[in-house]
């Protein structure tokens, strides 16, 4: 076979897309709405960037997987390999370009757990290239959910093909699929087609030489009429060779009543339900009345509101109370503060240089005091029962009605009810919640709601440092900091609503079954939630410690609040020490959280109050703040920053003034 860098019809009609120095090539494909862009930004270090695919005008995303020079791309959604839409044509289009032969080339077939059997019908497809693939089943939380369990030891053999589990969202199972990247093989022949159809496979594979894409895959995309397989055959062996095997196909579709492609599309689906039936098992939704009846109250306005303030209450007493108060105070009351602290400063104590003993537990910026137990101490406990209480929300398929009783609101704020799954999503971490607004269907409800997941929507791990705080105070200073938030969300949502042009589209969403939540499945998924969460949060908080600490030893801190103390002290009425706080919320924003709850000492209840408001509204973390910019452009996510920034210092003056006058102190 001739080289693709010899061949000038290769460099004609096929640009080179591919780093020839990379040490592997991984396209991620998969059906619409499995989770692929929140996968390719998991994988990916670097920041991504635009190319062409050769015969399209679609442009698609590619950057390097962390930690190496592989590159990894990002392929919009694919309903079939012989689909003849340009969106889908990219897809598969990609596989055919250059200089496959130097380096390793994958596909990472990414898979919705709660509809299964679609992403084995596309994966049957995507096998025939004979390429390296690997079967990843995403958003499993939403499939147990559900009540959808799978057997992925027997779908990995009856794919014949690795398979993973991710929830990428949450970043759970991406590192184990990062590591497994390098070992994936490609799979067996999966389908067997008619004998005629086998037979041209076969006088195709005779005719040419053995190359990156398989013989199979490239005889199929001809009798399907495909031009990206006729460039490549042009390219790679040849004018002569490509009107052989055209005239060769031609013959045999001559004899086809059908459209060839429509029997290969149903002959994969039957598959495809044969595996799914094999390897899950579905429980039947709940037939008892109550619990139908209760679903149709959770939709309904008399009811809804009602039963969504009871939740919230409920919710309110389990992690703000229990796991805010009780398990905080024992396990950093008693373990941290008690026990750990005292013991690793008498083991510290032994190190003759002062800066070093100061730098892993100096108390206010110390590695260990300020960074791991402050993580570990009260960031853990309230995040495992906000995920206990979040898998019950989504077990019992309540989520989805909220989404219907709330649409009537949302439509307000230029958003339908499908609004609240990225804003809910903010609670988890804002950086996701901003990629799934790709759920949206208009340019306006997606800068809507980037604008309010900003402006307005603390994360869980922020929430549960602030419920610790809140709740040595009077309730009044809750329902205030978060009567504020919500208050605001509805006021900026309707403002932008008038503002931007554009429309809103209308709630089409799959409601699942009502039912009563199993108790393990939510242990088992909360604890590994929170386990990814905490070996993702830790490190930042060391780095976030580390930072400050050596900012505010050069001097840093004291110059920033000098800059800075007309601003902090006399327009938000708040103490010098603000300065590193929000840092460190800029860094992390449970970082900032937790660094305001051990200063707690030198804030009044009042400046408590308007520092979370403020560390709210200002500006998620630096992470969030990438996402955004590449999501929504850089014109419009500087406009949001500018907007939050001066929003947030407008609305932390306005509450320090108000409550100074009305001499309200919260205490």
């Amino acid at each position: 076979m001739s080289k693709c860098d010899t061949c000038t019809g290769c460099q004609a009609g096929i640009p080179d897309l591919f780093d020839s120095e990379a040490k592997g090539n991984y396209v991620i494909v998969g059906n619409m709405n499995v989770g692929k862009t929140t996968l390719f930004a998991r994988l990916r270090g670097a920041d991504a960037e635009r190319v062409n695919v050769p015969g399209n005008t679609v442009a698609i995303r590619k950057g390097k997987i962390k930690g190496g020079k592989a590159e990894i791309y990002d392929t919009p959604g694919i309903h079939s390999i012989f689909s003849g839409n340009e969106d889908e044509r990219v897809s598969r289009d990609i596989l055919l370009a250059p200089r496959l032969q130097q380096d390793r080339l994958g596909i990472v077939m990414v898979a919705d757990a709660k509809n299964l059997k679609h992403s084995i019908a596309i994966a049957l497809q995507y096998a025939e290239y004979g390429l390296p693939m690997f079967f990843v089943v995403n958003m499993i939380d939403e499939a147990a959910s559900r009540g959808i369990e799978i057997d992925y030891q027997q779908l990995s053999l009856e794919m014949g093909m690795e398979v993973g589990m991710t929830i990428a969202r949450e970043g759970l199972g991406v590192a184990e699929l990062h590591g497994r990247l390098a070992t994936m093989q490609a799979p067996p022949q999966l389908i067997e087609y008619s004998v005629p159809v086998e037979r041209f496979l076969l006088e195709t594979e005779k005719l040419l030489q053995p190359a990156v894409i398989s013989a199979r895959a490239i005889g199929l995309l001809l009798l399907c009429g495909d031009h990206g397989i006729e460039a490549y055959l042009q390219a790679y062996f040849g004018t002569g060779m490509l009107q052989q095997l055209k005239g060769l196909a031609a013959e045999y579709r001559a004899d086809e009543a059908a459209a060839f492609e429509v029997g290969l599309v149903n002959q994969y689906h039957r598959e495809a339900t044969r595996i799914a039936e094999a390897v899950q098992m579905v429980e039947p939704p709940s037939r008892h009345p109550f619990i139908l009846t209760f679903g149709d109250w959770c939709t309904k306005l008399s009811t809804g509101i009602p039963i969504a303030f009871a939740i919230l209450a409920v919710l309110y007493l389990f992690v703000g109370t229990f796991g805010a108060t009780y398990l905080v105070d024992a396990i950093n009351g008693t373990i941290f503060q008690g026990i750990l602290i005292p013991w690793c400063a008498k083991l510290v104590a032994a190190i003759p240089s002062s800066f070093i003993r100061d730098m892993i537990m100096d108390p206010d910026f110390g590695i260990l005091p300020s960074g791991v137990f402050l993580a570990l101490g009260l960031v853990l406990p309230v995040i495992f029962c906000f995920y206990i209480a979040f898998g019950i929300l989504e077990d019992s398929g309540y989520l989805p009605r909220v989404s219907i009783l709330l649409d009537r609101v949302f439509q307000r704020i230029g958003l339908n009810g499908k609004g609240v799954i990225p804003l809910v999503m903010g609670f988890s971490c804002v950086t996701m919640a901003i990629l799934t607004t790709r759920v949206l269907n208009t340019e306006k409800e997606k800068n809507i709601a980037s604008f309010l997941l900003f402006l307005c929507m603390p994360c869980a791990p922020l929430v549960a440092v602030m419920l610790i705080v809140l709740d040595k105070m009077p309730i009044s200073a809750s329902i205030t900091v978060f009567g504020v938030i919500a208050l605001q969300m509805l006021i900026a949502g309707f403002l932008a609503d008038k503002i931007l042009p554009g429309g809103r589209s209308p709630l089409i969403m799959q409601i699942p079954a009502m039912r009563v939540p199993k108790p393990w499945p939510v242990l088992r998924m909360a604890s590994r939630k929170t386990f990814f969460f905490m070996k993702e949060a830790v490190p930042v908080f060391v780095f976030a410690s580390l930072v400050v600490f050596i900012f505010q030893r050069f001097g840093g801190l004291d110059l920033l609040e000098k800059a800075l103390g007309p601003l902090i002290h006399d327009v938000l009425g708040l103490p010098p020490n603000s300065v590193q706080v929000f840092i460190k919320a800029m860094i992390r924003r449970e970082s900032g959280g937790a660094e305001l709850e051990h200063l707690a000492h030198a804030y009044t209840n009042l400046q408590l109050v308007v520092n979370m408001l403020v560390m709210v509204f200002l500006v998620p973390c630096l992470n969030a703040v990438m996402v955004l910019y590449k999501e929504r452009g850089g014109r419009v996510a500087s406009l949001i920053l500018v907007t939050v920034f001066s929003y947030a210092i407008l609305i932390g003056s306005l509450v320090n003034y108000v409550c100074q006058t009305l001499g309200v102190t919260f205490t």
